[in-house]
């Protein structure tokens, strides 16, 4: 006898039978298949969780405690520390360097917030994001990984805000969904001219951004553009029972189109 289909299951059924429904056009098909492969991540997730634990994997980040929920994207592809494969250098350089302030502007659940705060005991994290769950889970997931007192979250930051940068050695990692376009302006904002900018310009929202903000930093830092990479190599050993498709959704970062990294130094 089969078994009865779980109450995710009828879930997510009825929610492809609701987007096929009407006329079929390729745009609909692509919305039923990224549905499906968030469904099939999150199953993914759970399996992964239940045969390695909730310790991040690999990756910069390896050994953070990462139980609570992602506020966006992939929870998989951060458990595994695939996540944002191509910024590993990056961040490897940031801890090098040992700033005494970090700025994560964006910090979503606090994955970069707490791993930075791990792997820099000596830095003042600060986590901002407009979304009060995320403010929340960030501030849980700190309190798990014993660094609680050395991140301070909060909300929005205001261009008079990064007058910090003038007066303190600090890195800023920016990922704030497109209000880079405004925010990551050195006319509204010159304390960023005295800081090192890690940020993701969402050119899928607005076509040339990157280009852009390029420009503004053009004469005061040198600037690396950095592009998505996917690292299989990451995947734990058991995954290799799996199906190629398994084995790419779990690394699928939920991604719509290009959000190239901009790394900014100081010259």
């Amino acid at each position: 006898m089969a078994k009865p289909a779980s109450a995710l299951t009828r879930t997510v059924t009825d929610e492809v039978r609701r987007i096929l429904a009407g006329e079929p056009d390729a745009a609909t098909l692509a919305a039923a298949l990224r549905y499906l492969a968030k469904w099939r991540s999150q199953l993914l997730f759970n399996t992964i969780e239940k045969r390695s634990g909730d310790k991040v994997l690999g990756g910069p980040f390896a050994g953070m405690d990462y139980a609570v929920a992602a506020s966006e994207g992939s929870r998989t592809a951060r458990l595994i520390g695939s996540y944002e494969a191509g910024l590993a250098p990056i961040f490897e350089e940031i801890i090098a360097r040992d700033y005494p302030v970090v700025i994560d502007l964006g910090s979503a659940e606090g994955f970069v917030a707490v791993g930075i705060a791990l792997r820099m005991p000596k830095a003042r994290v600060l986590a901002r994001d407009t979304d009060m769950k995320a403010r929340v889970l960030c501030a849980a997931l700190a309190q798990r990984n014993g660094v609680g007192g050395r991140i301070e979250v909060g909300g929005a930051m205001s261009h008079t805000d990064f007058a910090l940068c003038e007066t303190e050695r600090c890195v800023i990692v920016c990922d704030i969904e497109g209000a880079e376009a405004d925010l990551i302006d050195p006319e509204k904002a010159p304390g960023l001219l005295k800081a090192d900018i890690l940020v993701e310009v969402h050119d899928c929202l607005r076509p040339g951004l990157s280009e852009e903000i390029a420009a503004r930093f053009a004469a005061t830092h040198k600037i690396t553009r950095i592009g998505r990479k996917i690292d299989g190599d990451l995947l734990p050993d058991w995954m290799e029972e799996f199906s190629d498709l398994d084995r790419l959704i779990a690394l699928w970062e939920w991604r719509s189109g290009p959000t190239p990294w901009l790394w900014m130094e100081q010259k």
